[in-house]
C-alpha cells in the first residue's frame, strides 16, 4: 500500500508499476540497487517510501 500512493500513478515521476518501459533501465542496474533505493530514497521518494518497514519487508516488496 505504501509503494502504492506513489508507483500506481507516477506521482513525482514514480515509475508505473506496469510500465515496462520505465523499469527497464532501473532493473538492469539490480536487485541490490534497487533494493539501496527503497531502503535510502532516491530522488523524490523519501526511505521506505516513507513508512516504517524492516528491510526484510522492502526486499520482499522490491522483489
Amino acid at each position: 500500500a505504501q509503494c502504492s500512493a506513489c508507483h500506481a500513478t507516477g506521482v513525482a515521476g514514480a515509475p508505473k508499476f506496469q510500465d515496462a518501459a520505465a523499469w527497464g533501465p532501473r532493473i538492469t542496474q539490480g536487485y541490490d540497487t534497487l533494493l539501496l533505493h527503497a531502503l535510502k530514497g532516491k530522488g523524490a521518494m523519501a526511505p521506505q517510501g516513507g513508512g516504517n518497514f524492516s528491510d526484510v519487508e522492502i526486499g520482499r516488496a522490491v522483489v
